[in-house]
C-alpha cells in the first residue's frame, strides 16, 4: 500500500528491512546503541559487527535521537540508529514519535532518496502495534511534507499481523481503496 505525501511516496511493505532496497535502513535501537536482538540483531548479523562498533562509538544518545553509521556489507549505504528505548528495553509513544521524526530528518540531511523504517518498539520494546502505527504514520506524514531529498519512505514490517495493522492505519488515514 502506498500514498503520496508531497513529492514522497510513503508505503507499507511486508518484508525484511535488510532487503528493502533503500539507501538507508533504520535500526530500532537502545540509547547506548549496542545491537542485541530483534531488528538490531538482524542488521548486525547481515551487515557485520562493524555496524555495532561504529554505532557504539557514537553513544550513548538521548532516547528519541538518532545516530548514523555505515551499513557494513548490507546493500544499503547507511544505518540510522533510532533510540526508541533505554537500557530497560521499554518504549512509549513519545519516544516513538521523536524517533520517527528524527529518523526521517536524518535521512533527508544525509541526504538519501530512500529510507526503510521498522515498527518502532513493537518487538523487544513491547509497544502496542496499533498505537505505534498511528504515531508513526502521523509523524511520517507531517515530517515528509518538509523534506528536500527523500523521495521514498518504506515502513517495512516482517510480522504479517503488524503489517496488517499498519496497512489498516494508513488506509484509515487516507481512505485508500
Amino acid at each position: 500500500m502506498e500514498v503520496n505525501i508531497g513529492h514522497v511516496k510513503l508505503s507499507i511493505v511486508h518484508g525484511d528491512i535488510i532487503e528493502a532496497g533503500t539507501e538507508a535502513i533504520t535500526n530500532a535501537a537502545n540509547n547506548k546503541l549496542w545491537m542485541g536482538g530483534g531488528v538490531a540483531g538482524a542488521i548486525k548479523r547481515a551487515g557485520g559487527e562493524e555496524i555495532e562498533t561504529e554505532a557504539m562509538k557514537k553513544g550513548p544518545i538521548t532516547i528519541g535521537d538518532v545516530a548514523v553509521t555505515g551499513a557494513g556489507t548490507l546493500e544499503a549505504k547507511y544505518v540510522i540508529h533510532a533510540a526508541v528505548m533505554g537500557q530497560d528495553l521499554r518504549t512509549n509513544g513519545e519516544y516513538v514519535r521523536k524517533a520517527t521524526i528524527n529518523t526521517i530528518e536524518a535521512a533527508d540531511n544525509i541526504p538519501v532518496g530512500s529510507l526503510a523504517i521498522p515498527a518502532f518498539g513493537t518487538g523487544i520494546g513491547h509497544f502496542s502495534a496499533e498505537e505505534c502505527s498511528e504515531i508513526m504514520i502521523e509523524e511520517s506524514v507531517n515530517t515528509l511534507l518538509n523534506v528536500k531529498s527523500l523521495k521514498q519512505v518504506k515502513i517495512v514490517l516482517k510480522d504479517k499481523g503488524i503489517y496488517e495493522i499498519f496497512k489498516n492505519a494508513l488506509d484509515k488515514r487516507f481512505r485508500c481503496k
